[in-house]
């Protein structure tokens, strides 16, 4: 079986989310929880279903994510948000994950090798880190197709050869080593609702409008025509978001007005 495994997760107020969560991590040598503020009995639950629990204040989601990956008990860790949880798929894939005997060029002693359940093949290679896919529960259903699957996830490494992004929000773990690829999903129950969710694309627009900007892009009218066009095309028929039913038809055009959004207030911006 792999090298022991500590399981992190930063929360505040997920007492509604985090038992499912939970119970899917019972396969690793620790639960750590790192809770800012929580007052709906996160941290109450995390201690009685085993997690060992540090409260602390909030540094934004990349620094929190490094601060609490910092005081896991064992060098490997999976990070997983409260709202998600470990499918029994990719549960058998990670603890099939055997130790490698550290190679002349110093690799460290918890590197692993590939396992067979991966989908980079058979031979063995030496990783700092794995991703998987993130399967995203979206108006009652897991979306399989279209933009919101596979949605890889780098959620599993070596902390000494791997480290989460310092950004406030979009944060990503950075290594310096290769990264491999495991089969099954981890599942993503998030509960926001279809405002809030609508809400938060239209923050995320702006960010990625103003980031466009910065670099120097302009807006353009074409863009702004065909980019939620060919957006449609791609993610609907030829990644077959149509299987995913309606839940998939609603996530991909959400998807397709950020594009319109996006180069919509580039020239609003360039006009001003």
């Amino acid at each position: 079986t792999m090298s022991p495994l500590s399981a992190v997760i930063i929360t505040r107020d997920a007492a509604t989310q985090l038992l499912p969560c939970l119970e899917s991590l019972a396969f690793c040598a620790e639960i750590l929880v790192v809770d800012s503020g929580s007052a709906d009995g996160t941290v109450e639950m995390a201690r009685r279903h085993g997690a060992r629990v540090i409260e602390t204040h909030w540094r934004g989601f990349g620094p929190q994510k490094q601060f609490a990956v910092e005081q896991a008990a064992n060098d490997w860790v999976l990070c997983i948000d409260a709202d998600e949880r470990v499918s029994d798929r990719l549960r058998d894939a990670i603890d099939a994950v055997p130790p490698a005997p550290t190679s002349p060029q110093g690799a460290g002693r918890h590197a692993v090798a590939v396992p067979s359940s991966a989908r980079d093949g058979a031979t063995p290679h030496t990783f700092a880190a794995y991703r998987f896919a993130r399967c995203n529960r979206f108006m009652g259903r897991y979306l399989r197709h279209g933009e919101g699957y596979p949605d890889w996830s780098l959620r599993l490494f070596d902390r000494r050869r791997a480290h989460w992004s310092a950004d406030a929000v979009h944060e990503r773990v950075v290594t310096d080593g290769p990264v491999g690829t495991l089969a099954g999903d981890l599942l993503h129950d998030s509960a926001e609702s279809l405002e809030n969710y609508l809400e938060k694309q239209n923050r995320y627009s702006t960010l990625a409008a103003t980031a466009a900007l910065a670099a120097g892009k302009r807006g353009s009218v074409v863009r702004l025509l065909l980019s939620p066009l060919l957006r449609f095309i791609k993610f609907y028929f030829l990644r077959a978001g149509f299987l995913d039913g309606m839940p998939g038809l609603v996530h991909i055009l959400i998807g397709c007005y950020a594009s319109f959004a996006k180069h919509a207030k580039m020239l609003a911006a360039g006009r001003n």
